[in-house]
C-alpha cells in the first residue's frame, strides 16, 4: 500500500536540502556559488560603509528604520552562514562568528547598546580576515603579499574607525576640544602617528591611557604594515619534514632541517 506522504515528512526532508543548498552557495566553486558569494561580500561592504557613516547620520528620522533593515539582511546573512557550517559547535566558537552576533545586538537593540555602536566596524576586520572573502574576490592575490598587505592595512584601519568611535562615545560634548566624529578622527590620527599637535588633549587618567594605547597600538600596526609591504615575501609552503610554514620564493632546500622543497612555481613550465 503506497504510503501518503505528510507535511511532518516533508518538514524533515526540506531541512537537509536547505542546509545542502547553501552549504553549496558558502562554500561551492560553481559560477552560480561564485556570484552568490561575490553579492554577499558586496552587501557586507555596503554594511561596512554604513557602520562608518553612522555617526553623521545618527541624527536624521531615517536612521532607526535603515538600522533595522541592515540588522535584518545581517540576521539573514548570519542564519545562512550558520546553516552552511559542516559543523554547528564549530562555527559557533569563532571568533568572527561572536563579533557578528555582537554587531547585530547593537544593530537590534541601539538605543540601549548605542555607546558600543563604535565597534561594529570590527565587521570590517571579520570580513578581510576570513577565507570566505579570500576564496571568493581575492583568489588571484590568496597566499601572496598582497594578502598580507591588506589584512595588515585592514586591520590599521579597523583600529583607527574603533579608536575613533571610543574617543568620540567617551568625550564628545564634555571635552572642550571634542565637539563631533570628525573631532575624535583628528585627535585619533595625529595621536597614532604620535605627531601631537597639541589642540586637542586628553586630559585625566583616563585621557592619558586612552592616548597611550592609541600611540602604542598605532605604531605596533605602521610597523606591520611596513613589514607587509617592505620585507621579502615568503611563500607559505609546509616542509614535509619540520613544517616550517613559510620560505624563500626560490629556495630549494628547507632552512630548518635542509629537507628538500618542491614549492609550486607559476613560472616553471
Amino acid at each position: 500500500m503506497p504510503t501518503v506522504p505528510n507535511a511532518k515528512s516533508d518538514r524533515r526532508r526540506l531541512g537537509p536540502r536547505v542546509r545542502a543548498r547553501l552549504r553549496e552557495l558558502y562554500h561551492g566553486q560553481t559560477p552560480k556559488a561564485v556570484r552568490f558569494r561575490l553579492g554577499v561580500i558586496g552587501i557586507d561592504i555596503l554594511l561596512i560603509g554604513f557602520f562608518i557613516v553612522a555617526p553623521f547620520i545618527r541624527e536624521t528620522p531615517a536612521f532607526l528604520i535603515v538600522d533595522l533593515v541592515v540588522a535584518f539582511v545581517l540576521l539573514l546573512d548570519i542564519g545562512g552562514r550558520a546553516l552552511a557550517a559542516d559543523r554547528w559547535t564549530d562555527w559557533i566558537k569563532r571568533p568572527s562568528t561572536w563579533i557578528d552576533l555582537f554587531v547585530l545586538a547593537t544593530l537590534l537593540f541601539p538605543l540601549w547598546l548605542f555607546n558600543l555602536a563604535f565597534l561594529r566596524v570590527l565587521r570590517l576586520w571579520t570580513l578581510v580576515h576570513s577565507e570566505f572573502f579570500w576564496e571568493t574576490i581575492g583568489r588571484r592575490y590568496d597566499d601572496t603579499r598582497w594578502e598580507d598587505v591588506t589584512r595588515a592595512a585592514t586591520t590599521l584601519v579597523t583600529f583607527i574607525f574603533v579608536m575613533t568611535g571610543f574617543v568620540y562615545t567617551s568625550f564628545a560634548r564634555v571635552h572642550p576640544g571634542i565637539n563631533g566624529y570628525v573631532d575624535a578622527l583628528y585627535f585619533t590620527i595625529a595621536t597614532l602617528t604620535t605627531t601631537g599637535f597639541g589642540d586637542i588633549v586628553l586630559f585625566g587618567t583616563w585621557g592619558r591611557v586612552i592616548s597611550i594605547v592609541t600611540m602604542l597600538t598605532g605604531i605596533t600596526l605602521f610597523v606591520r604594515l611596513a613589514q607587509a609591504l617592505f620585507r621579502p615575501y615568503k611563500v607559505r609552503f609546509p616542509c614535509p619534514a619540520c613544517g616550517l610554514q613559510r620560505h624563500d620564493i626560490d629556495a630549494v632546500h628547507c632552512k630548518a632541517c635542509g629537507e628538500l622543497l618542491n614549492i609550486p612555481n607559476d613560472e616553471l613550465h
